[in-house]
């Protein structure tokens, strides 16, 4: 079954949003001048911080990373860094002073609160990158007010399955209560996709139609999906950043915008361009009753899908309206397909070979030959 996602307790900031703002595409965002701000990213190397690093250099603000300086370490060479841990070496940060801080790396609400703490008489603004696991149940539709789930013990800093949300909420939590409402801001985002993905949750389905012949595809072709480009993220951060906009924002494309019919689609498209397999790549539909008679879990062997039945009705129905309103902009799928495939396709061999996400390639086939026999 799919993954339970819990938690948020509803800050203080949660209301907070400023006067509508325009959309724009993140190229266009990234060519519009910036008032150049001072800020702190704590992370900065890898996939989130990585595009959201670029994105804010292009802008022209003065930037700093704070990581323990193990990858990437050739990546952005004129970039101020400095070296620590979350766990208890914040030394690097002490008597600093930033505009704003980004934190993409606090897992649970000890780093947050530690690192907030800190920095609260000397920053202006923290915001955190949170999740939309943070929700109680996706049994329907979800927007920022939605009833959120708590840790029956708080002091648990065990990341799994069960506590990833409620420890988002509760890492939330802590940045409103010591920055208060006004100057903070929690970003919620769903899956996080596009090029520099290692975990393969959405590069599965572009390198999947890559190899070619057929492949299997969950549900209904019209069954809808949530999903934002690592990039579309990056901007909307940003934009809330320069904009100082406080309060609590589902960051993810709107409900109905894209299926899962529309992902398979538009990967074996990019594939046959890009990839050229020599037997092109076909869709083979099994629906939700199907994949569960064959044990094919939603989510991890069917990455992005979940059927929309009993408790994951509203998985892919997340609000955005608030974040809309505040300038989010998701790009075309065409685009995010396509440019994370090119990515995946210059990847070292074995990580081609070996995705993270995914059926197997025996699996597949084994799902393929019966299903060949049963036709």
């Amino acid at each position: 079954m799919l993954m339970k996602r819990r938690g948020f307790l509803r800050s203080a900031g949660a209301g907070m949003v400023a006067a509508a703002l325009p959309g724009l595409d993140t190229k266009t965002f990234a060519a519009t001048p910036a008032r150049p701000l001072r800020l702190l990213i704590l992370g900065g190397t890898r996939f989130i911080g990585l595009h959201m690093t670029e994105l804010a250099l292009a802008r022209g603000h003065a930037l700093t990373l704070f990581n323990r300086g193990r990858t990437n370490t050739d990546r952005f060479p004129d970039v101020e860094r400095l070296r620590g841990d979350r766990n208890g070496d914040l030394q690097s940060l002490a008597n600093r002073d930033w505009d704003a801080v980004i934190d993409n790396s606090g897992y649970v609400p000890r780093q947050v609160r530690e690192v907030a703490r800190l920095l609260e008489p000397r920053v202006r603004r923290y915001l955190f990158i949170s999740s939309v696991s943070v929700y109680a149940s996706f049994a329907t539709a979800n927007d920022e007010t939605s009833a959120v789930g708590k840790l029956k013990d708080e002091k648990v800093e065990k990341v799994d399955g069960e506590t990833y949300g409620p420890l988002k909420a509760l890492c939330e939590q802590a940045a409103s209560e010591i920055f208060g409402g006004a100057r903070s801001t929690n970003v919620r985002p769903g899956l996080i996709v596009g090029p520099d993905d290692n975990t393969d949750r959405f590069t599965y389905w572009p390198a999947r139609a890559a190899r070619g012949g057929r492949m299997i595809a969950p549900g209904d072709p019209l069954d809808p999906v949530q999903f934002i480009d690592v990039r579309d993220l990056a901007a909307f951060t940003l934009r809330l950043i320069e904009n100082e906009v406080g309060g609590v924002f589902n960051a993810i494309s709107s409900p109905g915008q894209f299926s899962i019919g529309d992902v398979v689609n538009e990967s074996i498209a990019a594939a046959r361009e890009l990839a050229k397999p020599v037997v092109a790549p076909t869709a083979e539909w099994l629906n939700a009753k199907t994949l569960e008679a064959q044990k094919v879990q939603p989510w991890s062997d069917m990455p992005v899908w979940a059927p929309s039945t009993g408790d994951s009705v509203g998985f892919a129905s997340s609000s955005v309206e608030r974040a809309k309103r505040a300038g989010l902009a998701i790009r075309p799928l065409r685009e995010t397909v396509r440019d994370t495939l090119r990515w995946h396709l210059a990847r070292p061999e074995a990580e081609r070979q070996k995705l993270k996400a995914g059926l197997t390639v025996e699996r597949e086939a084994e799902l393929l030959a019966t299903i060949s026999v049963r036709g």
